[in-house]
């Protein structure tokens, strides 16, 4: 039967984890994790977020700021869950572990958090608002310094992901990064989920958090064009305190360059789908498997194919 070309939203998204994939179909999630033993292991569980229930969660511009934070504590939960597949040794629990818990976990991760979203900050705000300052001699134009700011965290930022290519682990995660994406884009494009197609998939996809920390780089240049203030601690503190304000721009932007497809939002994802040549790597037949098995666990792709495509029973 002649289908069509055309590309569905799944509703679908993921990430990367040690020797696995995350796949989340809205509350229910999956991690599949290749073990050291070559089994695949599966654990399906629900997140809700921080603010399940809540109106708020579903506002324009509101929304994409807990949708970060939500993406944020469910990255390291699953991160954490894919590790201890692979931790050296079998050290006993000591008292405090068992008398604690679960609640000495969240509490680590939660600092872990707070640690990372710290040094991010430092890193890629407060960092390149000093260099630029040195250039304040030379450039009298605000909005120029403004420019030029972006563009050192801009490249900072390329810095930072050329230097972890290097790494054997971060290599291996781009590769299953590759897989989730491909996995997404089989399906989005009405083919059978399966390792063949899958690998036949692109491995870049507009809604791919490369592409939201991309948006977030952009849209921050274009804010801080704006302020105006003169007083240094002032100006970095009005960058922090915007950042939610550019999370919750930069996810309506991905957002939409996802479920549409037009010139505009082909323009606009462009920067990220070449930035991912950086963070996606072509994965092997084993990765792709586990990758299935993510999805399989939150998402009934027949189904979708069905509705969406038009596939009989005899054809899936």
């Amino acid at each position: 039967m002649a289908r069509k070309k055309k590309v569905c939203y799944s509703g679908i998204g993921g990430q990367a984890v040690l020797e696995g994939v995350m796949m989340k179909n809205k509350e229910l999630y999956a991690v599949a994790v290749r073990k050291p033993d070559g089994e695949i292991e599966i654990d399906t569980e629900e997140y809700h977020g921080i603010l399940h229930g809540s109106r708020i969660t579903r506002i324009p511009f509101i929304r994409g700021v807990f949708n970060f934070i939500d993406s944020l504590i469910l990255g390291m939960r699953t991160l954490d869950y894919s590790a201890s597949f692979y931790e050296d040794g079998e050290a006993s629990d000591t008292a405090a572990d068992k008398v604690l818990g679960d609640r000495s976990k969240k509490t680590f991760s939660v600092l872990t958090i707070l640690v990372s979203f710290a040094l991010a900050i430092g890193i890629f705000m407060v960092l390149p608002y000093y260099l630029s300052t040195l250039l304040e001699r030379y450039v009298r134009n605000a909005s120029l310094l403004a420019i030029l700011e972006g563009l050192i965290r801009l490249l900072i930022f390329l810095i930072y992901i050329v230097a972890i290519t290097a790494m054997k682990d971060i290599k291996r995660l781009y590769q299953y990064h590759g897989a989730e994406h491909k996995c997404i884009n089989c399906i989005e494009r009405g083919h059978n989920l399966n390792v063949h197609n899958v690998l036949r998939s692109s491995r870049y996809h507009r809604r791919c958090g490369t592409s939201f920390l991309l948006f977030v780089m952009i849209v921050s240049i274009i804010l801080f064009m704006f302020i105006t203030v003169d007083n240094p601690i002032l100006k970095v503190l009005i960058r922090i305190l915007l950042i939610p304000v550019i999370a919750g721009i930069s996810y309506e932007l991905i957002r939409l360059a996802g479920k549409s497809d037009n010139a505009f939002t082909r323009i606009i994802s462009a920067p990220g789908l070449l930035l991912q040549r950086l963070t996606t790597k072509e994965p092997d037949e084993e990765m792709v498997a586990v990758a299935i098995k993510s999805v399989e666990a939150v998402f009934d792709w027949r189904a979708f194919l069905k509705e969406n495509f038009g596939y009989e029973d005899d054809e899936l």
